[in-house]
C-alpha cells in the first residue's frame, strides 16, 4: 500500500484529498505548513509527496529544495494555485516531479499520482471484483463475465469509486466530491447521468438505485441487462 504525504495548509482540500486517496486505497497523512512537511518527509518513508507552494512557514520550493539536497528522491507532485510558467519552470527545476495547479480534478490528480508510483505499487490490488463483473486498473476496462466494456475516463473513475466500496450506498454528494473534485455543484445532476451511462454498458442489476440515499453495486450481481428503476 502506498503511502502519500499532503503538505496542504487549507484544511477543505487537505480533507478532500485524505479522503479521496483513502478511498483509493492509499494510506496518507497530512501537514499543514512546511516546517512540518519538511520534518514528516524527511522522518518517515512516505512513496509520494503532494506539495502545495503557498505554505505557512518555509514555503512549498524551500521545502523541496531541501529534500532534494538530502538526498530525498521519493516523487513530488506540486499542487497549487500559482499557475504561471515561472512557477510551473521554478518547481520543476527544482526537482518536483510534476506540476497541478489549482482548481483541479480528482481523477486527473489521481491519474498523474499512479503514473509517479507505476513500479512500486505492489501491494496495490490491480483487479477489483464484484459478482462476475470486475475492473482492470491498469487496462481500465470493465469485464462482465466473458465480455470487455471500454469506459471513457470519466465513466472508468466512477466505476472506480463504486468497485472500491462494493454493497455500501454512495450518496450523489459523495460521488460527485470523489469524481468530478471538490470545487462540484452540488445541485448538478451529473451523477445521475453518468450513473445512467455506466448501467447501460454494465447492467442496471449491477448498480441499483437505493430510494433517497444513492447508489450502491451490488456485491453479487450478474450485470445482465435489466430495465433500469428510476429512484
Amino acid at each position: 500500500m502506498s503511502r502519500i504525504l499532503i503538505a496542504e495548509d487549507e484544511e477543505r482540500i487537505a480533507s478532500f484529498l485524505q479522503k479521496g486517496l483513502k478511498s483509493h486505497g492509499f494510506t496518507t497523512s497530512i501537514a499543514y505548513d512546511g516546517d512540518e512537511a519538511l520534518e514528516m518527509a524527511l522522518s518517515a518513508e512516505f512513496d509520494l509527496l503532494i506539495l502545495d507552494l503557498g505554505l505557512p512557514g518555509k514555503d512549498g520550493l524551500a521545502v523541496l529544495e531541501e529534500l532534494r539536497a538530502r538526498g530525498k528522491s521519493m516523487p513530488v507532485l506540486i499542487l497549487t494555485a500559482r499557475d504561471s510558467v515561472s512557477d510551473t519552470v521554478s518547481g520543476l527545476e527544482g526537482g518536483a516531479d510534476d506540476y497541478v495547479t489549482k482548481p483541479f480534478r480528482f481523477e486527473e490528480l489521481l491519474a498523474r499520482i499512479r503514473a509517479r508510483l507505476r513500479g512500486n505499487r505492489e501491494g496495490e490490488e490491480n483487479v477489483l471484483h464484484a459478482g462476475d463483473a470486475s475492473l482492470d486498473l491498469r487496462t481500465r476496462r470493465a469485464d462482465i463475465g466473458s465480455k470487455t466494456i471500454e469506459l471513457t475516463a470519466r465513466e472508468f473513475v466512477l466505476a472506480e469509486t463504486f468497485f472500491r466500496h462494493p454493497g455500501q450506498v454512495l450518496s450523489r454528494e459523495q460521488l460527485l466530491s470523489r469524481v468530478w473534485g471538490y470545487d462540484y455543484d452540488p445541485g448538478s445532476n451529473v451523477v445521475d447521468v453518468y450513473v445512467g451511462y455506466l448501467r447501460k454498458k454494465l447492467g442496471s442489476s449491477l448498480i441499483t438505485s437505493v430510494r433517497g440515499m444513492g447508489y450502491r453495486l451490488e456485491e453479487k450481481a450478474s450485470g445482465a441487462e435489466t430495465e433500469i428503476d428510476e429512484d
